[in-house]
């Protein structure tokens, strides 16, 4: 059973961190050099709340199946990786809810009444707290694997 609930934790994270690769590095820049602020910024929107949406997803397992999995151990003793990645997983989710419920929220808003200089600074605020939650999801990879 351990591995079947550390194969959604990973498979959970996987989508999450590989949604922030495509995103950051592969639909942004190409969406910048193509598209004018308002296709741009409607279609960042339409993609990012597709993307957000599996992303709660993504977070209820990980915080589900991440305490699933501590209370099997004795923290105590857990390897001192764990304990990076777990306190940089609740701050990548705090993060992220943020972002849903501020800066996300008011580039729906803008989009929809045409606001674009609005929904730009929002999205631009979206960026940076997505690029923050990119380092700190990969800190997190890096400290579980080598922090034993």
């Amino acid at each position: 059973m351990y591995e079947w609930i550390k194969f959604f934790h990973l498979a959970a994270a996987i989508v999450w961190m590989g949604g922030m690769t495509l995103v950051i590095l592969a639909l942004r820049p190409v969406v910048i050099a193509r598209l004018a602020p308002p296709e741009r910024l409607g279609l960042m929107c339409g993609v990012l709340t597709r993307f957000f949406a599996m992303i709660w997803g993504s977070v209820a397992l990980i915080l589900a199946s991440g305490f699933w999995m501590l209370t099997l151990s004795d923290m105590q003793l857990a390897p001192k990786g764990w304990h990076a990645m777990s306190g940089l997983g609740l701050l990548m989710c705090l993060i992220f809810a943020h972002i849903w419920f501020a800066p996300f929220r008011r580039l729906k808003r803008a989009v929809g009444a045409s606001e674009w200089p609005a929904a730009g600074q929002a999205l631009g605020q979206i960026h940076i707290l997505v690029l923050t939650n990119f380092v700190l999801g990969w800190l997190a990879v890096l400290a579980v694997v080598v922090w034993r």
